[in-house]
């Protein structure tokens, strides 16, 4: 994974020195909340209904043992003992003091982190593949992208007052575990006659006006993909709205523009960025890449675990994925456990978790923008071991992609853009649908919440979407069936009226139920979904 040369870690250290000053005059009444917000934010800190949170960047989430470890202090020093990880691959603490956030940013970088540009109009954190490195279907590691992507953007000059927030995503494979096509960029890299290149998608985004990125350029070399970024972002910087919060964002550009306008004008800005010498050299991307490299891995180790222990076994198949090294598997952590909080882990299950990387997965864990955990290389031969750990503390759920595996935002419990809370509704449904074998049964069915409009819980993208809105003072929750964030990208549609806080936990209840009347062998929900339509699950859910 990367490390810290000189300079990234003195750019992270000036930034600490800088927001402490900030803080101290804010605290001494010498700046105004109106003048300190923006400088807040810029450091990741914003003002929640009860407390200040602090979003941490875990860039394309990847950190190694001692970034896990310092996860962990941070929830057992400076908030109530747990963090929440994040659709965009970070960590958030919800319950931090104002004159506690320098020594936060402080302790962060002490282990190579930060959280800079996890607010603000700017480019966020850059989000990849979970199973990056690791994954047999990749033509590339995308990370040592993200990386190059992640420094570019940094800082940088015209890039850091956006008209509004930027995300970007980066795949290598054909199978897209990132919902790259529902970012404002996704690129997802292939090679063409031996060049390894990137397919450019443009305009997607979940929020107000959900949309999905249409492809912008079919091939751009590699040797040019930053010129091409650069080129992307120029043109929406010149002319996406700054006078209307809600037409702010590239996808409204986009469509107003038409796809073909702003790819004109796209390629004539790149003819000019060409000529300026942004991209890297060829040294600088080495330089990069070579962080990346293959672990140490022990080419004799053997490729089946013992799978005498059905517990063990059921685990083995809901949890873990084939890795491109034979003897080794992808452990995913499930951060859903029956009837608890999606994404939270507390400090003590953090710190179980970076032990298990250090002995076992080569150091490394990846956040999940399913909010959950990955051990990304895992001898087969210690699978037992790693479950037995999970196990005892209460990791070791066998739900991943299954309904109990909930994507959800803080909601009303903590978010004050929230009009509905998020949290109470994933833990009546996954208690509802408790049964290990019920699960199993409807297979793989992503069901996914938030709490507004603005859609930090992807509901728009799940296969069972959950939007809460505020009816009249009352929270109400819409129901949307039919989305998808993976390579068979797809937006949600709602079904009707919405319904109370019991009642969609029965109207979820009433769509499975007509799932496994209607499917056919074989199909997951969202292929049953996409072939009878919506009138069967409508009929089945308002009778």
């Amino acid at each position: 994974m990367y490390r810290y040369d000189e300079y990234d870690q003195s750019i992270v250290d000036a930034r600490v020195d800088e927001f402490r000053d900030q803080v101290a005059r804010r605290l001494a009444g010498q700046l105004t909340e109106d003048q300190f917000k923006p400088l807040r934010l810029m450091n990741g800190l914003y003002l929640q209904l009860h407390a200040y949170m602090l979003r941490v960047a875990v860039p394309y989430g990847t950190l190694d043992s001692r970034q896990m470890r310092m996860l962990g202090h941070i929830a057992r020093k400076y908030d109530r003992g747990y963090g929440h990880f994040t659709t965009r691959q970070n960590i958030q603490y919800n319950w931090i003091k104002l004159e506690d956030a320098p020594d936060i940013l402080a302790d962060l970088a002490t282990v190579e982190m930060h959280a800079i540009q996890t607010s603000g109009n700017c480019i966020r954190n850059i989000s990849s593949d979970q199973f990056a490195g690791a994954s047999a279907d990749e033509v590339a590691d995308p990370r040592p992208w993200a990386e190059l992507i992640r420094q570019w953007s940094t800082f940088h000059p015209e890039f850091s007052y956006l008209p509004r927030k930027f995300k970007i995503a980066v795949i290598a494979s054909d199978e897209d575990r990132a919902a790259m096509r529902l970012h404002d960029i996704g690129l997802q890299l292939v090679k063409r006659e031996g060049v390894l290149g990137a397919r450019v998608f443009v305009g997607g985004g979940m929020g107000r006006t959900p949309m999905i990125a249409p492809e912008i350029r079919d091939f751009v070399t590699a040797d040019d993909l930053m010129s091409y970024l650069e080129a992307c972002l120029r043109v929406y910087n010149r002319y996406g709205r700054r006078d209307n919060i809600y037409k702010a964002r590239i996808k409204i550009l986009i469509h107003e523009l038409g796809a073909e306008e702003y790819r004109r004008q796209v390629e004539d800005e790149f003819a000019a960025v060409k000529q300026l010498g942004i991209d890297p050299p060829a040294a600088e991307l080495a330089r990069i890449t070579a962080m990346f490299g293959a672990p140490a891995f022990d080419t004799a180790a053997p490729a089946t675990p013992d799978r005498s222990d059905p517990d063990f076994a059921v685990w083995l198949d809901q949890n873990t994925i084939a890795h491109q090294q034979p003897g080794y598997a992808i452990v995913n952590i499930s951060l859903k456990p029956i009837g608890g909080i999606p994404g939270d882990a507390s400090a003590d299950q953090i710190d179980l978790m970076a032990d298990l990387a250090e002995r076992y997965s080569f150091d490394e864990l990846r956040v999940t923008h399913a909010q959950n955990i990955v051990l990304p290389h895992v001898r087969a031969a210690d699978l037992h071991a790693v479950w037995s750990a999970l196990r005892d503390a209460e990791l070791a759920e066998a739900n991943l992609d299954l309904i109990t595996d909930i994507i959800a935002c803080p909601g009303l419990d903590y978010c004050s853009l929230a009009n509905a809370r998020s949290i109470p509704i994933a833990q009546k449904i996954a208690t509802r649908f408790a049964s290990p074998e019920r699960q199993r049964d409807l297979g793989e069915l992503k069901l996914k919440i938030s709490g507004c409009i603005n859609a930090c819980g992807h509901h728009h993208a799940g296969h069972i979407g959950i939007l809460g809105v505020d009816r009249k003072g009352t929270e109400n929750y819409q129901l949307l069936l039919g989305g998808s964030g993976a390579e068979d990208v797809s937006l949600g549609k709602i079904t009707g009226p919405g319904f109370d806080e019991d009642g969609i936990v029965d109207a979820i209840e009433r769509v499975t139920d007509r799932y496994l009347v209607e499917r056919s062998e074989g199909e997951r929900f969202l292929d049953t979904y996409r072939r009878v339509g919506m009138e069967p699950f409508k009929a089945a859910i308002y009778g």
